[in-house]
This record gives C-alpha cells, structure tokens and sequence, in this order.
C-alpha cells in the first residue's frame, strides 16, 4: 500500500519482495497529487471510452479508489510539452525554450514529491529477514553472556521480581501492602515471563537467576526497532544501524539485562509506533495502535511522556481523508484501556486518599512530590552523576542522538527523511528538556525509554547525509531541458569521489564507536559484579539454625533469596522500607529495631537509612558479623544489639568473603 508521505528520491528503500506493483484501493494521496499537478487537457477524443486515469497522477493498474478503474499507462514523458505548447519542430525562441524546460522540470519534481515510496513487506523481504535476525544473534549473545554477574543486582529488580513472585502465589499485588506506587501490569508480565522456570526449579525464582527471562523482551524491541525503521523508510544499511545502536550500545547492554518495568514498556511503545506506521494503514492496526500504548503506559506510567510522539506517527502515516478519525480512534482506545486503573482502584474503594488505606491518589501526590535531583549540569547534584555515569558507559548514543534529533527538526520542513522520523526524534526531543528541568527527579533508568529513539533519528540523520552525498544534483541539472550527459569515464567516474566521501564517513564513524563501545561492554562481558550477594545469601542459607523463627532486615535484591532459605516472607524477613513506612509491619515489630535480629547493609541500606528511622538505629544498635567485598559494594551483615539473636552469641567476626 502507499503512504501519505511525499516522496522525492531520499533514502527510498528497495522493494524486492515483489515483481508487480500492489493495487492500491487507498491511493487519496495519488488521486489528489494528479489533480493538482495536472496540466490543463485538450478536448476529449470523438470516439472511444473517456479516459479514467488523472493526468499527471502516479500510475498503476488496479483500483485507485473505491470503484474507480485505472488502466495500465506509461508515466507522461518528463520532456513532452504540455497540450498547446508549440510542436517541437517547430523553432522557438530560446527564452520560450528555456521557460517550457523550467516548467517540464518543475513538474516532473512536483510528481515525485507526490508519488508513493516503495513499501517493504519485511516478512516477505528476504534480505531483511537474513540482516535483522543475524543481527538479533549477535544481540542476543552480547547481552546474554554473564548476564547473571553484570550489573550489580539493584534493589528495583528485586522489588519488581518479589511483586511477580506474589501473583504467581495467590499472594496479591505485592509481596507487602500494594499502595498504588507502580500500575501492576508490569510486574505480572513479569510474573508470565519467569511463571515456568519458577514451577520447575522454584529456587531459581530471585533476581539473578530470571534475568535471562529479559533477553525475550530485548530481543523482541530490537525486532520492532529494525521494523519500525523499514516503515518509516529508512534504507536496509540505516535499519541495521538503528537495531545494532539500540541492541548494542554499552548502555543497552548495562540495563536491558536487569528486571526493569521500563524495558517492558519500551517494546510495547515501539509496538505502537510499529502499528502507526503500518504499510497497510487499516483502522484495526491505527486502533491497536492506541491500545498498545496503553498497555505501555500500564506498564511504566512514565511513557506517558511519549504519547504526543505516537500521535504524530500516527497523523504522518495515516489518510488525509481519515487521520482525524485514525487520531480520534486511536486516544479513545488508549484512553478506554488506560482509564481501567483508575476504574480498578475506585472498585477497590482506594481511588482517593484516607487515613485508614492505601489509594491511587496518594500514590500519584507521593510521585509527583519526591525530592528533585537538581539540574543536570549542575556538577554537585544528582542528576549530573546519574548523567555521568550514562555518558561513562557510552557517552556516543545519547549526545549523538540527541544531536541527531535536533537537526531533523530543524529540516522538518524540507527533508523526507525528517518528516518520516518526526515522531522519535519529538519522543527524544521531550524527553531530553525534561532531563534538563531545573530541579526535577533523574533516575538512572530513566534513558531506557529513550534508547530505541535516540538509535531510529541517529540513523535517520545518518541516511539523510548520506543521501545528500550521493544524490544532491547541481541547480545546472535541475534547470536544464533534458538530462545532461554524463562526463567522460562514465557512471563510475561520475559517482566515484561521492562513494568515496561516504566510505570515508562510515570509516571515521566506525573508529569513533567500535573500540570505545568494545571497551564500554568489556565489563558487562567479563565481570562478576553479584559474588557478594551470592556469599551473603549462602551465608545465611548455612549458618542461621533457625530461619523461620529470625528476622532479617535487606533490600529487595535478597528477599527471596531468603524466602527460598525458609525464612517467613513479611513477617521474618523485611524489605527495610517496609519496617518505617508500611503499617502493618510496625505491628510486628511493636519495639522497632529491638525486633530486629539482623540487618544485612548493602549500598542501598546505607544510603536510604538516614531516612528511615528503623533502619538507621538497626546499624546504629549492630555489631558486624561478616563481610562480602570492599568499598561501597561490600556486603556487611550485622547482628542487632538486644535482638534475639544476639542472646548466647559468639564473638563477632569480621574478614573477607567466603
């Protein structure tokens, strides 16, 4: 099928999954093209059937509207003069000769802006198919080795995997009091993900041992970024590029391995973009659309910031005749799927704040209200170190892309390319100024929903320079009458120092990111960053002799490591948010840290502590028992002072792991 997208020369991929051109039973773009394009007709012959092709329109064979036949017919000849223009016999002056080749040429570009791109079908598309699945192998292999040992495990991961673990269990939302922090949806996709491993191996259910469960969602995303590449026509070479970004890039490889809702949320938005831009442009692929962005909002309400993006994909690639409808269409389907969570707290009783329960109102005002992280380029605060640390495992994608996306921006009005790609590079472009509000909250995975669009305008602006390297024609050309002859030594001389510029551009850009993105997933392939967690979860694994009956304070990256050890999940072991915010934890715990027998002080034990009163005078009242490691990423566990624990203890010890 066409596209409403006008079409001059630029990056046009190739079409070889057909020999025959498609009907189109949509061409309005054609239809109104021709017509306003047409140059004026002479009368119409005496006899023989009228003419139902447009004049100046593309042409095909099939149906070009509901109803209307077009026969086959050979493209009008870009040098014949229009009807009334004098015979080309016949001399003219060369003024009129001149204005005649001017208006032959102008209309011969109107007619290309106007004609359809080729569409490829990628599931038909051999050459495709062979590129992106060889690629997706080398994805898969990058990001899947050691994926158990890098990154460090992080207390996000274990929260999301100990809510999954609580579906799977009959146990609710959560593993404690659900308050409405996250929409749900994530986490039970999550709980789909890793329900087999879990009921053949149960032990396997903690964060290390369900990270593989994430190469599907990864793979998948890279998928719908090659695809998603191809329909909003970027060349084969530029898909390629868009995929490899997104699947390799240090950054890609650092935090799609981990139990992120984001990454969950990222494919089901390039979902969305993939249906919007969909060749076919049926209403049920415009509606699905909508869904599919709901569905990704459910999953991370943060893609909410990207909705205004889809809608433009959806605007560019849809009918002129029937994009307000598509665009009605598509927010109310989002809107229907995306007003169940509200629906579903208000049933609960829960929609607005009390003191006696949790509600979704609260949890909405605490997100809204956390504390900022302070101004990106502010060298003391937060959000310059979690920006550092993006551009120290690879500062190419996000200063390249961002860059990218403003220069097809800025050319929106002139470049294709632009136009085609408007609805990433917008989704980059929002996301980069509210990176940059004065004091907003930064976290770290925070460039996920970034990632697949920093990697779609990267490519873009890569194929728009290439195209005008190769392609550009000089104003000599584009005046003249007819082609000009190609200069002595032919088509080889002619196109050889354009191939040569782009041959020496891919060489510099392949120096540039190749060995820095070799040295930036050097780590991610060899290091083993989780030792200390394992250590400390043999630890107690072997030397508690009663688990059910002790109490534990961790984070969330060693629950369930514990829960499988047979220590009482809620009540024996703590996620130690829980022990300061959650009310019907306090109740256990009527003494406060004096119910405590141990506390395990990970990174981030010891950074939200001052916060949290329990925590903070659990290490306050703790005598080191053992730790894992050095630094800040050691592993310290603590027996608490007066806990039960502590009656009849031996010496405490301290040293390395085991």
């Amino acid at each position: 099928m066409t596209t409403t997208l006008p079409s001059p020369d630029e990056t046009a991929p190739e079409n070889t999954s057909r020999k025959k051109p498609v009907p189109d039973r949509f061409s309005d773009r054609a239809a109104a093209a021709g017509a306003e394009s047409a140059p004026a007709t002479g009368p119409a012959p005496a006899t023989g059937p009228a003419p139902t092709a447009v004049v100046g329109a593309p042409a095909r064979s099939g149906i070009s509207g509901p109803g209307t036949a077009v026969p086959d017919a050979p493209p009008p000849d870009p040098g014949t003069p229009p009807p009334g223009a004098p015979d080309p016999g016949t001399p003219a002056p060369a003024a009129a000769r001149t204005a005649l080749a001017r208006a032959a040429a102008k209309s011969v570009a109107a007619r290309r802006r106007t004609e359809p791109r080729p569409v490829v079908r990628f599931r038909s598309s051999r050459p495709d198919l062979l590129l992106c699945f060889g690629l997706l192998a080398v994805i898969v292999l990058v990001q899947g080795w050691n994926i158990t040992g890098f990154p460090a495990l992080s207390d996000d991961e274990g929260t999301y995997l100990s809510q999954a673990w609580a579906v799977q269990q009959g146990e609710g939302l959560a593993h404690y009091t659900y308050w409405y922090d996250h929409p749900p949806l994530g986490w039970m996709q999550i709980a789909a993900l890793t329900y087999l491993p879990a009921q053949i191996w149960p032990e396997s259910m903690n964060v290390a041992s369900m990270r593989p469960a994430m190469l599907l969602i990864s793979a998948v995303s890279s998928v719908l970024v090659y695809v998603l590449a191809r329909r909003l026509f970027l060349p084969r070479w530029a898909a390629a590029l868009a995929m490899a970004a997104f699947g390799l890039s240090p950054l890609s490889v650092y935090f799609q391995r981990e139990l992120f809702l984001d990454n969950i949320a990222v494919m089901w938005m390039l979902l969305a973009f993939c249906l919007a831009a969909s060749p076919s442009r049926h209403l049920w692929h415009q509606f699905a659309a909508g869904l599919a962005g709901a569905v990704s909002v459910l999953s991370k309400e943060t893609m909410l910031l990207v909705l205004p993006a889809l809608l433009v994909t959806l605007w560019t690639h849809s009918h002129r005749e029937t994009r307000k409808f598509v665009v009605t269409g598509a927010i109310t389907s989002c809107a229907l799927v995306g007003f169940s969570y509200p629906l579903y707290a208000l049933l609960n009783n829960e929609l607005f704040a009390s003191p006696d329960h949790v509600s979704l109102f609260a949890g909405i005002e605490y997100q809204l209200s956390r504390p900022g992280s302070g101004f990106i380029l502010d060298a003391g605060s937060g959000s310059h170190k979690t920006f550092q640390a993006w551009l120290y495992y690879d500062p190419i994608l996000p200063l390249a892309g961002v860059a990218a996306a403003v220069l097809l921006l800025l050319v929106f009005r002139w470049s294709v390319t632009a136009r085609a790609i408007g609805g990433p590079a917008l989704a980059v472009a929002i996301l980069t100024l509210l990176a940059f509000r004065p004091d907003g909250y930064l976290p770290a995975m925070y460039v996920i929903q970034a990632l697949p669009f920093l990697a779609l305008v990267l490519a873009g602006a890569a194929a728009s320079i290439v195209h005008m390297v190769l392609h550009r024609r000089g104003t000599d050309e584009t005046d003249s009458a007819a082609p000009a002859a190609p200069p002595a030594g032919g088509f080889r001389k002619r196109w050889g120092p354009r191939r040569l510029v782009v041959a020496v551009l891919a060489v510099l850009a392949s120096v540039a990111v190749l060995p820095a993105w070799a040295e930036g997933n050097r780590d991610a392939l060899t290091e083993d960053a989780n030792r200390h967690y394992r250590a400390a979860a043999d630890w107690f694994e072997t030397e508690i002799d009663d688990p059910a009956n002790t109490r534990v304070l961790v984070d969330d990256a060693l629950w369930l490591d514990l829960v499988h050890d047979g220590y009482t999940p809620g009540t024996g072991v703590f996620w130690f948010y829980k022990a300061d915010l959650d009310p019907a934890v306090m109740k256990t715990i009527p003494r406060g840290w004096k119910d405590i027998d141990y506390i395990v002080s990970s990174q981030t034990v010891r950074r939200d502590a001052p916060t949290l009163p329990t925590t903070a005078a659990a290490l306050a009242n703790s005598t080191v028992v053992e730790v894992f490691g050095t630094g800040d990423d050691r592993i310290e566990i603590r027996r608490v002072n007066g806990g039960t624990a502590a009656a009849g203890a031996g010496a405490p010890t301290a040293g390395g792991g085991r």
